[in-house]
């Protein structure tokens, strides 16, 4: 790809670094700054700095946060009692724009994978045991909301062999056939466990 500056040229590599932009996204994000004043770019320049160097991570639940606690575990309107488990900070997003969910949540920064050289020890697993063991309010439910893979269950089963000497509730994220979803079209392993796992028809 040839470009016209040297500066956009420079300015295309570091943008098409991101995650789902390739170089002709980059040159269009680009030249869409190029055009705007340029108090907007340097607006978004602020921006991507202090998310960079002032974003931490909460000590309590390790979700991005602010300050030394996030937002979710200083709110005095969630349920101390539940603390959903989940692989990282997106699938905290995730679950919160449902607005399903009132409790608590623990991030572990991972899932157990072998292959990739991640043991129990690289996650926040010693954390949410002393978490639980701690808290002021009695935990009485973990929900594990990790990925439906073989790492996913890995972590999860592992997690419940920790869990269930402490003596609470533990739940997991149902699976199933997707809203919409024609069974023709459901890969056996989802279907299967959609079977087993059925509820009562009210």
């Amino acid at each position: 790809m040839q470009f016209p500056s040297k500066l956009i040229e420079e300015a295309v590599g570091e943008v098409s670094k991101l995650p789902g932009i390739g170089k002709k996204s980059a040159l269009r994000i680009v030249l869409h700054l190029l055009k705007r004043d340029a108090r907007d770019a340097q607006s978004l320049a602020n921006a991507l700095v202090a998310v960079r160097t002032q974003t931490q991570y909460c000590k309590k639940c390790h979700n991005i946060a602010d300050a030394e606690l996030c937002s979710i575990c200083t709110s005095t309107r969630r349920d101390q009692t539940v603390i959903c488990v989940v692989q990282d900070s997106r699938d905290v997003l995730a679950i919160e724009n449902t607005s399903q969910y009132n409790g608590l949540y623990h991030v572990l920064g991972g899932i157990i994978s072998p292959l990739e050289g991640v043991s129990p020890s690289d996650l926040q697993i010693d954390s949410l045991l002393e978490r639980i063991k701690t808290a002021e309010e009695p935990v009485k439910e973990v929900v594990l909301a990790l990925s439906p893979t073989m790492e996913g269950d890995t972590t999860a089963f592992y997690l419940q062999k920790k869990l269930k000497p402490l003596g609470l509730k533990i739940s997991t994220i149902a699976r199933g056939i997707p809203i919409g979803g024609d069974l023709e079209y459901t890969d056996e392993i989802t279907l299967g466990r959609s079977i087993l796992n059925r509820i009562n028809y009210d």
